[in-house]
């Protein structure tokens, strides 16, 4: 292994903030000397397309991994909610760090709450995920597609072109910007998705002294819950273009998993849900869980959303 790690980051303010904080925990725990390789992706260049449309949330990390397989960087930072739910023959996560808060925020200038917007107010977000829990909750309501980076959804705010965004509760508070949320949706009202919160660290299978490094680092009942989500996604081929949540929580000693899909077409169609739990010690173990919410979910009918998904 290198004397130098090189860290291979996106350029968002958000992007370098998370391969800012594991360049930190890296020389602070094992010190080393740590580079960052700032890098554009295509899922960063495209923004007048939804995700869905474009290829999904590959497009984020796939330039990455290439600085990765030519070894100009040896490390990849990710947001897990934007890592695919299968990497590449040799490639893995060697590490999940301690999850933050995973809730979906609500930021106005106006209103403090999605209750508080009037009929008709438009809401920006271009996950699917958000649009179909935002219109369980608000059927009345104008959802805009909204792409670009955390300082550009939050400057197209302020410039008025949407009463409201949803954004990701943890990148607001890890730039410092928890003050722009209003309100935070509780996970019974927008469930999130798999991963949200959570940072992934991946490496080439062949760094095996970098592996058992960054296996010191790994945040377990971070792991095993966001294994579980992840395994829910990957049960049901999971994709940008399919409208699914995942999120798992620690309850007395257990791991408790919901899941929801909803309709990729049908607004009025009825979101799908699904509880499990299971006392949860090994990653096997987590995804199991998840693969029994996705087992709930296909015997309460999502295998019609799905097909939906792929027809389209």
């Amino acid at each position: 292994m290198s004397a130098t790690i090189i860290i291979a980051t996106r350029e968002s303010r958000l992007a370098m903030w998370q391969a800012e904080h594991v360049r930190d925990l890296l020389k602070s725990c094992f010190g080393l000397g740590v580079e960052l390789l700032g890098m554009t992706t295509r899922g960063d260049e495209i923004l007048d397309r939804t995700l869905s449309k474009v290829g999904g949330k590959g497009l984020f990390v796939k330039e990455l991994e290439t600085a990765l397989e030519e070894g100009r960087a040896q490390l990849a930072v990710h947001s897990l909610k934007d890592v695919p739910m299968d990497l590449p023959d040799g490639f893995e996560l060697a590490a999940v760090l301690e999850r933050e808060d995973a809730r979906d925020a609500f930021v106005s200038n106006h209103f403090g709450s999605l209750a508080e917007l009037p009929q008709g107010a438009k809401v920006g977000t271009s996950s699917l995920r958000r649009v179909v829990q935002l219109r369980a909750l608000r059927p009345d309501l104008l959802i805009d597609p909204l792409r670009g980076n955390l300082d550009t959804r939050l400057r197209k705010l302020d410039e008025g072109q949407y009463d409201a965004i949803v954004l990701a509760a943890a990148g607001l508070k890890r730039l410092g910007l928890g003050s722009r949320i209003r309100s935070e949706f509780s996970t019974e009202q927008m469930l999130p998705c798999a991963g949200q919160g959570a940072l992934g660290l991946e490496v080439r299978s062949s760094a095996a002294v970098l592996r058992a490094q960054l296996a010191t680092l790994v945040h377990m009942p971070t792991a095993l819950a966001v294994h579980a989500e992840r395994a829910v996604s990957r049960a049901l081929g999971g994709s940008c273009s399919m409208p699914l949540a995942a999120h798992a929580v620690w309850v007395d000693g257990a791991l408790s998993l919901r899941a929801a899909v909803g309709h990729p077409e049908n607004a009025a169609a009825p979101l799908l849900r699904a509880s499990v739990n299971a006392i949860v010690q090994t990653e096997a173990q987590a995804r199991a869980l998840g693969e029994q919410a996705a087992a709930a979910l296909r015997e309460a009918g999502a295998a019609a959303y799905l097909s939906a998904v792929s027809s389209a």
